[in-house]
């Protein structure tokens, strides 16, 4: 008996799905939200989708945001992912329907928080982002989106106008059975203490970001 309660249990510890384990309403600063909670039995992370309105199924204004807690919740303005997040979350809500899906694990691009701060501390010398997660021996971008994908198909999501600069984030998408019908803009102006940071996303990381020429001069 005590063999097989075991067996079970490498069964349970070796899920690979998402489940979903809540829906709740949550009232927000943009709007009324849904908050769908999700626990990721690959990852062992817990994962959040903010829904508002009936978003449907095909075409579905959505924002894949990972988690940044320096810019989500303390304002930095060394990235620009805390507005981008709140940009997200109030266009959603103007459109009338739509889904942020708040990736977590997602720390400094997937390196987590203390490798991310000791990237940073080395972006302050003068290295920047992609160099400073390589001198760490650490990979320029570990996020993965599968998890967002198979959230996505639980909402009943098929395809999106994705919030994004990115297009790997696209592409991603696409790989993991999600179609892209539009890459929309989040274009955050940007300020002296991000737009280096911001140069190297748009030359080393290939995010399209037009409206950095019209600030050319600053710290150039």
């Amino acid at each position: 008996m005590t063999e097989k309660i075991g067996v079970l249990a490498k069964k349970a510890s070796q899920r690979t799905d998402v489940e979903r384990v809540v829906v709740t309403p949550l009232p927000t600063v943009y709007g009324e939200f849904r908050a769908y909670g999700y626990f990721d039995h690959e990852r062992g992370d817990e994962q959040v989708a903010l829904v508002h309105g009936e978003p449907g199924t095909d075409g579905v204004l959505t924002r894949l945001h990972s988690e940044c807690l320096t810019g989500d919740a303390f304002g930095s303005q060394h990235c620009e992912c805390g507005p981008q997040l709140a940009a997200a979350l109030r266009e959603v809500a103007v459109a009338g329907s739509g889904v942020v899906v708040y990736l977590r694990g997602h720390e400094g691009r997937g390196i987590g928080l203390l490798a991310k701060l000791r990237a940073m501390a080395l972006q302050a010398e003068g290295l920047d982002t992609v160099e400073a997660n390589l001198a760490l021996g650490l990979p320029v971008d570990a996020r993965d989106y599968g998890v967002a994908a198979r959230i996505l198909g639980d909402l009943g999501v098929r395809s999106v106008r994705l919030m994004s600069n990115n297009p790997r984030k696209r592409e991603a998408l696409v790989r993991h059975g999600i179609r892209v019908s539009e890459q929309v803009p989040l274009l955050i102006p940007p300020c002296e203490s991000n737009i280096t940071y911001l140069r190297t996303k748009r030359e080393r990381l290939d995010h399209h970001l037009p409206h950095l020429d019209a600030v050319a001069h600053v710290s150039s």
